[in-house]
């Protein structure tokens, strides 16, 4: 099991330098839209390593409700984000299928949490994705990728579906839309850091009741 790093441990950049970098998976199934959605985003160009599906690939991959569906990425996506002054965000976009698991724990290694991309149609496919998350010790948010079409799901329903603690947050995104994306990677980063101030000052226990002499 891959543990956590806690915000103190974070630092990215040379020593020295004003801006703390902070590592952030993007994750979710087979064609959930981490590709489109770190594309989106991302202030440099991405690194993408998506290539052509083959007939082989085809045999593999459950293209099962998948419409138009001609690449796939065969080792990771990779972009930035600056969101504040001291603060940007490296993204890392790891390969949903099951044969490249392998590749999760060094992805995992370093990184303060995750954006987990959900298909509302296809939610059992999120089920291991979520699994492997939360094997790594990593906190993470859930981003409803809305597809055209689809209809909007019951935000109650996708917790109970996906078995959710009652604080991790749950948002729809349109991976294709900037502000949408940058919008979902918000409300993680704010959830982390909650999370972390939470870890490093945590709640003082009640004291306990005073027994008068004699008692």
């Amino acid at each position: 099991m891959v543990s956590a790093p806690s915000l103190g441990e974070r630092a990215y950049v040379r020593s020295g330098a004003t801006q703390t970098a902070v590592k952030i998976l993007v994750v979710g199934h087979f064609a959930v839209g981490k590709t489109t959605f770190i594309g989106s985003i991302s202030e440099i160009e991405p690194l993408s390593t998506e290539e052509t599906m083959t007939q082989a690939a085809e045999s593999v991959d459950d293209l099962k409700g998948i419409h138009g569906k001609t690449t796939t990425t065969v080792a990771m996506d990779f972009g930035r984000l600056t969101i504040s002054d001291r603060v940007v965000l490296y993204l890392f976009g790891t390969p949903g299928q099951q044969r490249f698991v392998q590749m999760w724990e060094d992805m995992a290694r370093g990184a303060l949490g995750a954006l987990v991309l959900v298909d509302p149609e296809r939610l059992a496919d999120s089920f291991p994705v979520i699994d492997l998350i939360e094997s790594y010790g990593l906190d993470y948010a859930i981003a409803v990728n809305h597809f055209d079409g689809t209809p909007p799901r019951d935000e109650r329903a996708l917790r109970e579906a996906l078995d959710l603690l009652d604080d991790t947050p749950v948002v729809t995104c349109d991976a294709r839309d900037e502000k949408s994306s940058a919008a979902a990677l918000t409300t993680l980063v704010r959830y982390l850091l909650n999370r972390a101030q939470q870890t490093t000052h945590p709640a003082p226990r009640p004291s306990s009741p005073q027994h008068s002499a004699g008692s």
